[in-house]
């Protein structure tokens, strides 16, 4: 093979499974929940992550929580049945609504990529997301709005 042909081939290659990830991020759906705001925060079922499949129960690893009385929308990441991380999606650059993408919360206006805990992962931000508690009872999810954790 010559030089200039490997070269080729191997940025059909990379290009190649670029798109494809693309696609396959793409092909999960986004679950929306209202939630219910309570005097003090969010209150949800943990039941919001289950995705029914043939032959059993899976989950998923984010739901959106998005209610009408708040400004932004929370994102709420499940790492097992009792651990929880609940993000404002809110971009700390210039206040633009980010998107869920996997483990990954973009902004759409300049970039920046935050973690599945709210860190920055690739600017122009400088500030990790605003955070909030999340206490599990039994079934249910609380978000407490009132701080950041």
């Amino acid at each position: 093979m010559q030089r200039r042909e490997f070269i080729k081939n191997s940025c059909t290659a990379c290009l190649s499974l670029s798109v494809l990830s693309t696609f396959i991020v793409g092909c999960v759906s986004t679950k929306y929940v209202p939630g219910t705001l309570g005097k003090d925060g969010l209150f949800l079922s943990k039941d919001d992550f289950e995705v029914k499949q043939k032959g059993g129960t899976a989950y998923s690893s984010f739901i959106i929580v998005r209610n009408d009385a708040l400004q932004f929308p929370v994102c709420v990441y499940r790492f097992s049945d009792n651990e929880y991380s609940a993000l404002w999606m809110k971009c700390t650059h210039q206040g633009a609504e980010l998107q869920a993408s996997g483990d990954v919360l973009q902004c759409p206006a300049h970039g920046s990529e935050f973690n599945s805990k709210g860190q920055v992962k690739n600017g122009p931000a400088g500030a990790n997301l605003r955070t909030f508690p999340v206490t599990v009872t039994n079934n249910e999810i609380f978000i407490d709005l009132r701080k950041q954790s």
